[in-house]
């Protein structure tokens, strides 16, 4: 039986602070470890091969979202990278 094993933080943080949040999961995939950990709650992913990337953003009235969703497997599969591209400008 597999063992499903969650991780949430929520919380008000500035850009800057959120910004080192994401450079810090650059760094994680970059070297195929990610450690999370928050009020004694934990976990470990490690993320190799090809991953499923999704971005979903949403502005309505004052209220803005920007959502991020990447997703792997450990098994190792014999799928192919997507030739669909991404840009992001800033």
């Amino acid at each position: 039986m597999t063992v499903e094993k969650k991780f949430l933080f929520e919380s008000l943080q500035d850009s800057e602070t959120i910004g080192n949040f994401l450079k810090s999961l650059i760094d994680g995939f970059e070297s195929g470890k990610i450690d999370l950990s928050t009020n004694g709650d934990q976990i470990q992913l490690t993320p190799h091969g090809l991953l499923n990337f999704a971005v979903k953003a949403k502005t309505k009235g004052e209220n803005n979202k920007i959502a991020i969703k990447i997703e792997w497997k450990d098994a190792e599969t014999n799928e192919k990278a997507s030739t669909k591209t991404l840009n992001i400008n800033s």
